[in-house]
């Protein structure tokens, strides 16, 4: 009785999304033999998000493994109010590029399927993404990752150059010109 309790409590931290499965054969003397590898993104809607890649005889297993590995590769990304970016960025993996764009409240997410697994996982609700280049779940997932590592937060920014979090959010709203 005190197993299914416990998986509904590992469903309510975190998110996890399947993004891939591949099934691989290999061709042994009585046939072949069937092998399948699984990505995974996890996070848990707040701002944290983690992708795997798990490897296994039986789908579920291979499942299994992706999370684990996910949930050991979490990073943090600030979010601005919550639900979107808080600036324009690109990130690249291999032949895949993706370009990540905050967006006004009540957009959504409009990205293609592997970075709107990300985003979901990630607690975002408002983002403009394209891909361009390679469309490999894997390559889109590491690229996107490349992407939203980059994002860093008015208060980061602040505390780099020593000033005030107020005098960094001012400039954004001029449009960056400086008198």
């Amino acid at each position: 009785m005190a197993r299914p309790d416990r998986f509904e409590k590992e469903e309510s931290d975190f998110i996890e999304k399947l993004v891939h499965i591949n099934r691989v054969a290999k061709v042994v003397k009585g046939g072949r033999r069937f092998g399948f590898a699984a990505l995974m993104v996890v996070g848990d809607g707040k701002g944290r998000v983690g992708f795997g890649h798990g490897k296994a005889r039986e789908v579920p297993e291979a499942i299994r493994k992706a999370t684990d590995a996910a949930k050991k590769s979490m990073i943090r990304v600030p979010l601005r109010e919550g639900r979107t970016l808080h600036h324009d960025n690109e990130g690249r993996h291999g032949a895949g590029k993706v370009l990540l764009r905050s967006a006004p409240e009540g957009t959504g997410i409009i990205a293609g399927g592997p970075m709107r697994a990300v985003f979901e996982a990630l607690g975002v609700q408002d983002v403009v993404a394209k891909s361009t280049g390679s469309s490999n779940p894997y390559n889109m997932v590491r690229a996107t990752f490349d992407a939203i590592a980059k994002q860093v937060s008015p208060r980061q920014v602040a505390a780099r150059r020593g000033l005030k979090v107020s005098e960094i959010v001012s400039r954004r709203a001029d449009g960056g010109s400086e008198e």
